[in-house]
Formats: structure tokens, C-alpha cells, sequence
């Protein structure tokens, strides 16, 4: 039994697989073409932390495999009367056949999966978003081919999405280019050493997006920490990945964002909607990435 709990839990090798599980998948299901490996089985989708993305991808994705997701927030249950999260698995896990959790701190859903019978995908934690960085690089493969060799430009907070890209780096060889206000640089790097090959910190936008070939940002104050959405806005005033920024990049550069986005605070609308973007593809890859987990950590890796 697998868990995906961080983007590093898998190799490049099962990355690869899961890439070209993917792409089946999809052009399956555009064809029309049936495809319900899992009727009878249940999806159990736990939320502390409230998706459009993740809900739908989630539900959708299940729902086409001929199986059922169970959508549950923690006020639905007793994890919001307090009852120990190790209890929570031991009982949820006997019912379903697969959970998938979106919660605050790692060590929740670490204890989680501890305590399971079954396969645990991370939904979205305060650390990390490893579902939202596969279906990113699935996506930047579609539109542009390997993501090897090529630089990432994160304009930011380092939160947990890019924290998740910086894992993808070192597995992908490629370069994270990061970029945020004095007080918000990555410092906490999970015991990793990474070289400039791999990581590099900037406080200037425009110098981290030169010749880059994907510019990428998400909102400056992520779930958790709307106490400081105020100051938040004043210190990241001057890290929006505008027209400008994107001139910096390669010019067959794209911009990615993983949802949801204010236009004119992180990003420009002529960027969110311009050419060079594709956020919509990024969105729609969640579910037919996801899909290709799912049926990995239920069935292994499969040759149809």
C-alpha cells in the first residue's frame, strides 16, 4: 500500500508513468469512450480546508471510473468535535477504499495515513499541494514537451505550492526560480541541499523571470493566514506577474496559476487571459491527473 502524501514520494520514473496514464485517460474519456475500473468502490474526500479545484477534480474523476466520492468536512463529522484524527482513519478506512484529505499542518494527514487501511492522497496542506504540481508539470508536457533542463519563475509567497515545485525540481532536473518581498523567502527545505542548478532566490520579479519557460504565482495570502491578508497585500504590491514581467521570459514562455486568482493583485487580466496563459488546461489536468493516481494506488501500474 502506497501513500502520496508530498510530491517526493514518487520517482521520476512513476511520474513518467503516471504522465502517460494521464494522457490515455483523457483522450479516452474526450473520445467517449467508457472506462469504470472501480464501480462499487468509494473515494472518501476529507475537507478542513474548503476547494472548488480539488472538490470537482476529485468527484468528477471517480465518478467516471464508475466509483463513488464521499465529500466530507470536518464540521460533518466528529473531527470537528475534537475526536482524535488517528480514530478518524481507523474508522473511515474500514469503509472506504481510498481517502483523499485537504487539511492544515503535514502532521495531520501524516497521522492520518499512519492510521489508515487504505491509500491516502494529500489534498492540499499548509506544506504542500504535491496533486496541483503533478497536474503543472502534466500540463507544461502537453503544451511544450519535457520539463528537464527548462526554468520555473515562481512570483510569490513561498507557500506550499512552491514549496511543492521545488521538490519537483530536483526530480525533474530543473530550475526553480524564486521571487518574494524580504520576510517571505523559502527557508525551510525538508533536509535538502539544492544547488543553483536546481534553486535560487530572488527579491526583483523581473530578474527571476528572465528566460524563463514558465512563469507561475498563486495569491499572496494562502488559506490560513487571512490575519494578515492586509499587510500581506502592501508587501507583495510589487511581485504581480504583469505584461511586462512575461517580457522578461522566453517568448514562447507560459504563465500557470493554480486557482483561484484576483486579477490585478498577483496577476494581471492580460496575463490570466492572454495567450501565454494556460491556467484553464492546468485546472481541467487536475481530474485526469488524479485519475491516473488513483487508479496507480489502487491497482498498480496498469497496460490497457
Amino acid at each position: 500500500m502506497r501513500h502520496y502524501l508530498q510530491f517526493k514520494d514518487f520517482t521520476r520514473d512513476e511520474y513518467e508513468y503516471l504522465f502517460e496514464r494521464a494522457k490515455k485517460l483523457k483522450a479516452r474519456l474526450k473520445a467517449g469512450q467508457l472506462y469504470q475500473p472501480f464501480v462499487g468502490r468509494v473515494l472518501g474526500m476529507i475537507f478542513e480546508k474548503s476547494s472548488t479545484r480539488t472538490r470537482v477534480s476529485f468527484e468528477a474523476g471517480m465518478a467516471q471510473f464508475g466509483g463513488h466520492a464521499m465529500f466530507m468536512q470536518s464540521k460533518d463529522t466528529q473531527l470537528g468535535r475534537g475526536e482524535p484524527i488517528e480514530d478518524v482513519s481507523k474508522v473511515i478506512s474500514r469503509m472506504v477504499d481510498i481517502v483523499m484529505v485537504r487539511t492544515f499542518e503535514q502532521s495531520i494527514i501524516e497521522r492520518f495515513a499512519e492510521n489508515s487501511q487504505v491509500p491516502v492522497i494529500n489534498g492540499l496542506t499548509n506544506e504542500y499541494h504535491p496533486c496541483q504540481i503533478m497536474a503543472d508539470i502534466f500540463t507544461y508536457i502537453e503544451h511544450r514537451g519535457p520539463i528537464t533542463g527548462k526554468t520555473v519563475a515562481w512570483i510569490g509567497d513561498s507557500n506550499n505550492v512552491s514549496r511543492t515545485w521545488l521538490q519537483a525540481a530536483k526530480i525533474f532536473d530543473f530550475k526553480l526560480n524564486l521571487a518574494c518581498p524580504r520576510g517571505y523567502e523559502m527557508t525551510v527545505l525538508d533536509g535538502e541541499t539544492y544547488g543553483k542548478d536546481h534553486f535560487e532566490q530572488f527579491h526583483d520579479p523581473y530578474t527571476a523571470a528572465r528566460n524563463a519557460d514558465i512563469v507561475t504565482t498563486d495569491v499572496s495570502t494562502s488559506m490560513g493566514y487571512e490575519r494578515e491578508t492586509l499587510q500581506r497585500k502592501k508587501d507583495f504590491i510589487n511581485y504581480k506577474v504583469s505584461e511586462k514581467v512575461m517580457l522578461q521570459a522566453k517568448a514562447d514562455a507560459v504563465f500557470m496559476h493554480c486557482l483561484p486568482a484576483h486579477r490585478g493583485e498577483e496577476v494581471d487580466p492580460e496575463v490570466i487571459d492572454g495567450a501565454q496563459s494556460i491556467v484553464w488546461d492546468e485546472a481541467e489536468n487536475r481530474m485526469h491527473t488524479q485519475k491516473a493516481l488513483i487508479e496507480y494506488l489502487l491497482l498498480g501500474r496498469v497496460e490497457d
